[in-house]
């Protein structure tokens, strides 16, 4: 690698740690789980932010109706009464469209039950060189490195040739509601990073996720003559070790960027709710889950292959047979997402980390629905690098360590100065 130019030296020098601990801590200590209204206060906040750092923002409320109505929309888990998206640009020299996007979502989970917590969920604390909290891991922390890269580039001077901007999107975790938005809106570039947490590799892939509705119908009777009855939730059984089958069957030849994962096209029932009263039998039954695509896999041709083996577990039952499960698609829909094979955006974001001081990223694919597949689907060439560990996501430990999110900091400065330029 050729050594750092003295304008990059100075560009590094200029990310500050302090100033990255304080911004991730405010967004931290907003509660902006999907479809409250603390969804939309960080937005508003994050384009304050923006203002501060000198870009050009476009801050607007989304239009909830299109969104429901859209063909290409991603589809929402969550009811919303407003949603806003928020993009600066960071002006160029030149006009014309930013040469790099760095887009990151502000929503978050829910927290879940408090007492697992030791202590306030949306409260940063700090220790072991770690930040604390909901949110922190995924994925304010790559919010913050994208905006502290920014004001890094405006402390050491720098006026780039051409205009860098940073999307802060919502609705990322129950389908891409911001991303599509921000695109449908025009905001696009030639390439883009998404700062999820990637544990230090570069993710170039990702399965894609559908969310289903399964109602199974049995007959009712009383407890004590059960036999009398068909249990649904019995006749649920029978169709789950179906699909676990079939599950096994999605993993084989996987991607090999999916390395040791042992189900990057999972599917998982999460949620299943049965009868009304605990001495009868119950006749319904109904079951909710997430079922992965696999990666170059059109989202139609996953839903008949599902169809397909649900269909033909029911053939194989008797009851099941006459009755046959009911199957709707609801909530978000994630199609698989790929940077294309050769783009210069992998060895320039390797280069970027490891002039940064964060080593040689490893190439990875990630088995869950992310934005890069709307960005992709918008020929906008697209991956992910970015802090913390996504293992530590939606759960009661997430944290990140600070030293990650300068990392990614001092990356994404560097980067913006290669695919933007300078004067």
């Amino acid at each position: 690698m050729p050594p750092l130019t003295a304008v990059e030296e100075r560009v590094l020098a200029a990310v500050d740690e302090r100033w990255v601990v304080e911004r991730l801590s405010a967004l931290v200590r907003v509660p902006s789980v999907g479809g409250t209204p603390a969804e939309s206060e960080i937005q508003h906040l994050l384009a304050g932010w923006l203002t501060e750092l000198g870009c050009d923002v476009d801050l607007w409320p989304i239009d909830l109706a299109e969104a429901a109505q859209a063909e290409d929309a991603p589809g929402q888990e969550v009811e919303r009464s407003e949603a806003w998206g928020v993009v600066g640009t960071v002006p160029g020299a030149d006009d014309g469209t930013p040469a790099l996007v760095l887009a990151g979502h502000t929503d978050v989970v829910p927290p879940g039950d408090p007492a697992r917590w030791p202590g306030d969920p949306f409260e940063p604390r700090l220790a072991g060189g770690e930040l604390h909290g909901r949110g922190a891991c995924d994925m304010k922390a790559g919010v913050v490195a994208s905006l502290a890269a920014v004001a890094a580039l405006g402390t050491a001077g720098v006026r780039l040739r051409r205009p860098l901007a940073l999307h802060g999107v919502v609705g990322e975790e129950d389908g891409g509601l911001g991303a599509w938005a921000a695109l449908r809106r025009g905001h696009t570039g030639d390439l883009c990073v998404i700062p999820e947490p990637t544990a230090g590799a570069v993710v170039t892939a990702h399965a894609g996720a559908l969310t289903f509705r399964l109602e199974v119908t049995g007959r009712a009777a009383h407890a004590a003559m059960r036999d009398r009855g068909v249990s649904a939730v019995e006749l649920f059984a029978v169709v789950h070790a179906g699909l676990l089958e079939f599950e096994a069957e999605r993993q084989r030849d996987a991607d090999p960027r999916f390395g040791d994962a042992r189900f990057p096209y999972g599917l998982s029932i999460g949620r299943v709710q049965a009868g009304d009263w605990a001495s009868s039998v119950p006749d319904r039954l109904t079951a909710e889950g997430r079922y992965g695509v696999r990666i170059g896999e059109p989202v139609a041709q996953a839903k008949r292959a599902f169809a397909r083996r649900l269909t033909a577990i029911c053939a194989a039952h008797p009851w099941l047979a006459e009755h046959p499960v009911g199957l709707a698609w609801t909530g978000g829909a994630f199609a698989s997402g790929a940077l294309p094979e050769g783009s210069p955006l992998l060895p320039a974001v390797r280069g970027a980390v490891e002039d940064a001081g964060g080593g040689v990223p490893p190439e990875r694919a990630l088995p869950a629905g992310t934005d890069l597949r709307l960005y992709a689907a918008a020929a906008v060439p697209t991956l992910h690098f970015g802090p913390g560990d996504l293992h530590l996501a939606h759960g009661p430990d997430e944290r990140v360590p600070i030293a990650e999110v300068v990392t990614a900091a001092r990356a994404f400065a560097l980067l913006a100065l290669r695919t933007c330029g300078f004067r």
